[in-house]
């Protein structure tokens, strides 16, 4: 839904709806993002790059998300530090270009990955294309922050983990949710639980209307561009080395990318479970829900903002004043692991890399087939794989 367009009592109720959600400063960077979407420029402005500048982040993809997400954090922590803005739409690069403040703009994603100045670049760019540039960027030294997806087909993610492997660049994935208040807070207490666990996702979506670019062949559809936060989130829960093999239980009916269900059958013998609606419009954005049930811990998460944790005769509920999925902290940690040590913590490991890409690619390949699928994790199928696109 274009909210520029929706009457004046529609924008107030949800500009005040929202405040009470995000907080005023959030607020009002989203409505900015949403006329940043509209802007037109009758003529571009000129860039004069200053020879002394120290900015070393370059932004590839100027969307909504870049927009009130990444520049908006980088610059609240960092200051102004992005050098280059590219989008194939010049009037989104100008936008970002000229709201904070960077060096110069671009429609061409070769100008910001060849840039000596830049070591550090965000790709929040149409889904296909974030592992053809994080590869691009790597094989020059460059450290990467992917937004999700970070690949749309086995042949990316294999040769995007090749490239990872091969690179003294450093990678970042866009899943914020694991890194949020109540993501970090759900991990620690279900790691101090024993045995198996049950979880359970409720998640409401946008409806997309199917001429949006996320239906294009070759762009992964809506289980890569939004199931995927949450197949991430689950296997975040399980313990590294028993989660696989995984056995991925589809339930569909005329549609394979939303108004669906998907389970999971972790190899420790937790169960998780997604459902994914998207009927109409949502307006107070995605709705999500979780339960989950390990040992004597018991949770239950509201959009990210209420917590309910039992632990046997201890209750605690929390309530966080705005809504917190994590987008800071993860923007901020993928900026910090520039110049850090090869084993930095802000970095992510290259088998937890391909495993959440994989889990989510053959989530999307058990719903398209409606059939069951059992996958094995990093070090038993990134091997297979290589050498099959080798061959």
């Amino acid at each position: 839904m274009d909210y520029t367009q929706q009457n004046l009592f529609f924008k107030l109720k949800k500009g005040i709806r929202y405040i009470l959600l995000y907080g005023v400063k959030r607020t009002l960077i989203k409505i900015k993002s949403q006329y940043h979407m509209q802007a037109v420029y009758q003529s571009l402005p000129d860039t004069k790059l200053n020879p002394d500048s120290t900015k070393n982040v370059g932004i590839l993809g100027c969307g909504k998300f870049s927009y009130a997400n990444l520049a908006f954090y980088l610059r609240k922590n960092f200051g102004n530090v992005i050098r280059g803005t590219m989008d194939i739409d010049v009037n989104k690069a100008v936008s970002l270009y000229e709201s904070y403040k960077a060096d110069y703009y671009t429609t061409n994603a070769k100008e910001i990955i060849e840039d000596p100045n830049i070591n550090l670049i965000y790709v929040a760019s149409n889904h296909f294309t974030h592992a053809e540039y994080a590869i691009k960027a790597l094989e020059l030294g460059k450290s990467v922050h992917i937004e999700k997806p970070h690949a749309v087909t086995i042949d990316q993610l294999v040769r995007l983990t090749k490239a990872i492997k091969n690179s003294t660049g450093k990678v970042r994935l866009g899943f914020n949710r694991p890194h949020s208040t109540f993501g970090l807070k759900i991990s620690k207490i279900l790691s101090e639980q024993s045995g198996t666990g049950m979880y359970n996702w409720f998640v409401a979506g946008h409806e997309i209307d199917p001429s949006h670019w996320y239906f294009s062949p070759q762009e992964g559809g809506r289980v890569l561009g939004n199931l995927c936060h949450w197949t991430d989130f689950l296997l975040n829960l399980i313990p590294e080395k028993e989660a696989f093999p995984i056995t991925i239980v589809p339930t569909r009916a005329e549609k394979s990318d939303c108004d669906i269900s998907v389970s999971y059958i972790f190899g420790e013998g937790s169960i998780g479970t997604i459902t994914f609606s998207a009927k109409g419009h949502t307006f107070e954005g995605v709705r999500e829900s979780f339960s989950g049930h390990k040992g004597n811990a018991l949770i239950d998460l509201k959009d990210f903002q209420t917590l309910r944790i039992d632990v046997v005769d201890s209750v605690s509920k929390i309530k966080l004043w705005t809504r917190d999925h994590g987008h800071e902290k993860n923007v901020v940690e993928s900026y910090s692991m520039v110049g850090e040590s090869q084993q930095s913590q802000s970095s992510q490991k290259v088998d937890y890399i391909w495993n959440t890409g994989y889990l989510a690619l053959m989530t999307k390949e058990a719903l398209e087939r409606n059939q069951r699928i059992i996958i094995e994790g990093y070090s038993k199928e990134f091997p297979r794989l290589l050498a099959e696109i080798n061959r």
